[in-house]
């Protein structure tokens, strides 16, 4: 470990770092780059500080000793012949070998890739699978990655042309060293993989301007950072929404900041809890399943509010998926003895490729919910929206907030005209956070990034009141449990199965029972015997699941039902529609 510590006696020594600190002015990331940022950070006495499961303080750094090992790794990371813009992937261990070896990076000039642990997928064969094609996807040089994985990657290493592989004390060992980069505000300064894909990486090319103004606009407009903030966090690194809002936003509004490994939260979600209790944790972020597993979890331990104490809580933000207001509320219902109150509650919007965020509630406000006809979810964007009748089917609409000052937005229809507020259409935005590109992807850039920066965000909504109201998504990427997936990475996996010819399958999302976004996969079945039909299926969802983690529902539907465009080519919105409408029916089994 860089700068952590092992052993009961030594960890009882560990303090962490203070939530106030009057001896450093606060600046809301008004740098030029990160580097800019993590000097001044250094000057005060703030920091990260890292928890176990049971919400034990592990490791503890301020940001002046991030700055020193960072700076050291980053010589070494030169002299090692990396250059100015090289690729190094990093596995997002929940560390501070993490924090320094991705402030390192940029102390060399070099883009740290952030990937994820093993623990986010179903089965090794998917998760090496992604993890090669990333590193083929940025052109990785080199390689971050815990001792404990050596075993699982030394398969794939032999394909790839790596300068080096090895943990971050392996390249703190390191004896050459090189000289430090100078970057300015329009260099890259990482990628970012959000979208779990396996088969067909995008990686989010994110210059110092757009990340220290989406940082700048988060920390100063979107959650207004105060004196007496502490940010807690259990979301993990190489999400954006824990890359970007938890660490980088804390790291360049010089703010403490209290980490839980995932996989932690995971096994003890109540550990969240804990640690927002025992440091008066002020700011936490979450996707809507957090709250929900949190809830359940405290519904079936007679012990769980022991201790517990959310009073301080004054920012319970909510996004990377969509908002239901229903477990929102079963939150609020199960922690209000323990001081937690419905206001704090903030509703947000935002997407990796706006860097992170992009419209916020107002803190205090709580959650807002309008009622807007089902039929607006399903493609007609010319409804103007307006007040329903008792009888007709609602869906609950939630708030996402007032944009940030430095985006344009515009809801547009199916011939990209712009459509008033209060019409359903295709949400873009323009605005300095907006990414630059997907690395090395001119083709994908060119099918969302206008020449003049509009974003096609590939979401549904509508504008009222200055706020974003999103009531779904026209591009055809899955959201489950906060994570994104695109459809072709599933169709992919269920095509490898024996009997499901290419094109045989259409990967879709249908509303769950409380209005859940649940995976579906609908697959055209040649298969007349009903039981083995069942077998089929059953092959389908286990292979899916042990190359995605997904884990889906799978309907088989006769040959050639799938709908096609006058070209041939799949269509998942129609075959959503057909199937939600009952005129695509599935066959038994």
């Amino acid at each position: 470990m860089l700068s952590g510590s092992t052993g009961a006696d030594i960890n009882r020594m560990i303090k962490a770092t203070p939530t106030l600190d009057d001896t450093l002015e606060r600046r809301y990331s008004d740098f030029d780059t990160l580097i800019d940022a993590v000097e001044y950070a250094a000057l005060g006495m703030r920091g990260v500080n890292f928890y176990d499961a049971r919400g034990h303080l592990s490791e503890s750094l301020t940001w002046r000793e991030v700055r020193h090992t960072s700076r050291e790794l980053g010589s070494k990371i030169a002299g090692l012949g990396f250059q100015k813009g090289d690729r190094i992937a990093l596995i997002a261990e929940t560390t501070g070998d993490f924090i320094c070896f991705f402030i390192g990076c940029q102390y060399a000039g070099v883009l740290p890739v952030p990937l994820p642990l093993p623990t986010s997928f179903g089965g090794k064969v998917g998760y090496v699978e992604q993890l090669e094609n990333q590193m083929r996807s940025c052109g990785a040089s080199g390689l971050y990655v815990p001792d404990f994985m050596a075993d699982l990657i030394k398969d794939m290493l032999g394909g790839l042309d790596l300068r080096f592989v090895g943990s971050a004390q392996a390249y703190e060992n390191l004896h050459d060293k090189g000289a430090l980069a100078k970057v300015t505000a329009d260099d890259l300064a990482y990628l970012q993989y959000s979208s779990g894909s396996t088969r067909f990486p995008h990686g989010v090319a994110v210059t110092y301007r757009s990340l220290l103004a989406n940082t700048h606009g988060m920390g100063y407009h979107g959650v207004p950072l105060k004196d007496d903030d502490r940010v807690v966090s259990w979301l993990p690194f190489y999400h954006d929404m824990g890359l970007v809002g938890t660490f980088l936003t804390t790291l360049t509004c010089q703010v403490s900041v209290d980490f839980i490994p995932t996989e932690d939260f995971a096994r003890r979600p109540l550990s969240w809890l804990r640690v927002l209790t025992e440091n008066k944790g002020t700011i936490s972020y979450s996707p809507t399943f957090g709250y929900d597993v949190c809830a359940r979890r405290a519904g079936v331990r007679a012990t769980a509010f022991d201790g517990l104490d959310l009073s301080n809580w004054r920012a319970a933000g909510i996004g990377g998926d969509m908002i239901r207001p229903d477990v929102l509320d079963y939150f609020a219902e199960t922690f209000k003895t323990i001081g937690f109150n419905p206001k704090s509650f903030i509703p947000s919007y935002g997407l990796a490729e706006c860097t992170l965020g992009v419209s916020f509630g107002v803190a205090g406000a709580g959650v807002h919910v309008e009622d807007i006809e089902e039929s607006l979810l399903a493609g007609d964007r010319h409804l103007l929206v307006a007040a329903t009748d008792e009888d007709s089917h609602k869906r609950a609409v939630v708030n996402c907030g007032i944009p940030l000052p430095e985006y344009e937005l515009e809801i547009r229809d199916e011939d990209e005209a712009v459509l008033a507020d209060e019409h359903v259409g295709r949400l873009y935005l323009r605005g300095v956070s907006v990414m630059r590109e997907y690395f090395n992807d001119p083709e994908t850039t060119r099918e969302v990034l206008s020449p003049e920066g509009w974003l096609d965000t590939g979401d549904m909504g509508y504008i009222k009141d200055g706020a974003i109201y999103i009531v779904g998504r026209a591009k055809d990427m899955i959201i489950v449990n906060g994570r994104n997936h695109w459809p072709q990475d599933i169709e992919w996996a269920a095509e490898q199965v024996l009997g499901v010819k290419n094109g045989d399958v259409a990967a879709i999302s249908v509303p769950g029972d409380q209005a859940e976004e649940v995976p579906m996969l609908l697959v055209q079945c040649r298969v007349s015997d009903e039981a083995q039909r069942i077998q089929f299926i059953k092959a389908i969802r286990s292979h899916v699941y042990d190359v995605t983690s997904v884990s889906c529902l799978v309907k088989a539907v006769p040959p050639r039902s799938l709908p096609r465009t006058s070209s041939g080519k799949l269509t998942r919105t129609k075959a959503r529609a057909q199937y939600l409408s009952g005129h695509l029916q599935a066959l038994a089994g």
